[in-house]
């Protein structure tokens, strides 16, 4: 399949961070004083003509690999900047899946042009919007200046 069938097949709407995504579950049961879901999960495709930008959110977030090229997974936090390479090819340093924790500032990449990632996310506590942050250039270089290029490319 190409992106495009991909997309139509799974209903796959465009995400505010890029890419392209769709929730598939949200659990009846809640947490946090009952103001959140337990858990949500979505599917998320990532083309290598897009990134995702540089994010924040309140909740753990495990990435799951589907299909496609593997998916580079850019992180800042207090240890600094660090690459996570989500894919199937365990002998290249791949995983089939990754933890993001909370409150760790991330982005993504396709590994290789003229491909995609097919992936799912799991949050939990569920992902909400109003958690959502998503960080400007000038920003980030103030936190993190060594890091520029990666900043400039993923904001």
């Amino acid at each position: 399949m190409n992106i495009q069938e991909i997309t139509n097949h799974l209903e796959l709407q465009p995400h505010p961070e890029g890419g392209y995504y769709k929730e598939t579950y949200r659990s009846d049961e809640s947490c946090i004083n009952g103001t959140r879901s337990i858990c949500t999960v979505i599917y998320f495709l990532l083309t290598s003509e897009n990134c995702s930008k540089f994010h924040r959110i309140q909740s753990d977030e495990i990435w799951y690999f589907h299909a496609g090229s593997p998916l580079i997974v850019h992180t800042l936090n207090s240890k600094g900047y660090n690459q996570h390479f989500v894919g199937n090819n365990l002998l290249a340093g791949e995983t089939p899946q990754l933890l993001v924790p909370k409150n760790t500032i991330f982005g993504s990449t396709v590994k290789d042009d003229n491909s995609y990632s097919l992936v799912s996310c799991s949050v939990s506590p569920g992902f909400e919007f109003n958690d959502f942050e998503l960080f400007k250039k000038e920003e980030l270089i103030s936190l993190y200046p060594e890091q520029e290029k990666i900043i400039t490319q993923l904001t």
